[in-house]
């Protein structure tokens, strides 16, 4: 998601260079690879605030915002319950209505 103009790598706009908030779902395979060198990766965009990890299996979803500091706070949040705040586009996340129709593997 981008908030403002969107800016592109080159002319096939499949890669852009300045996003406010990244979401991935994670899959077993790639699920290290997201939160490790793709996320080291993701920092350097100056424009990011927020990378948000869906989990695939089990309602979870993790966020990273970028602090005033340049640091990095983890929030979590599971349970179909839960409600996830993504502050980059002031939007309150449900896991209930995220996981809707989504089978999920037993605990």
């Amino acid at each position: 998601m981008v908030c403002g103009k969107a800016q592109f790598d080159d002319t096939h706009l499949d890669t852009l260079l300045n996003p406010t908030l990244i979401v991935e779902v994670l899959s077993d395979s790639t699920e290290a690879y997201d939160r490790g060198r793709k996320f080291e990766h993701y920092r350097k965009l100056e424009s990011l605030v927020e990378y948000a990890l869906i989990a695939q299996s089990h309602p979870h979803v993790d966020s990273c915002r970028r602090q005033p500091d340049q640091q990095w706070l983890l929030t979590e949040c599971g349970g179909l319950d839960g409600q996830l705040r993504l502050q980059a586009i002031d939007c309150e996340l449900a896991l209930a209505e995220l996981y809707d129709k989504v089978e999920l593997q037993d605990a």
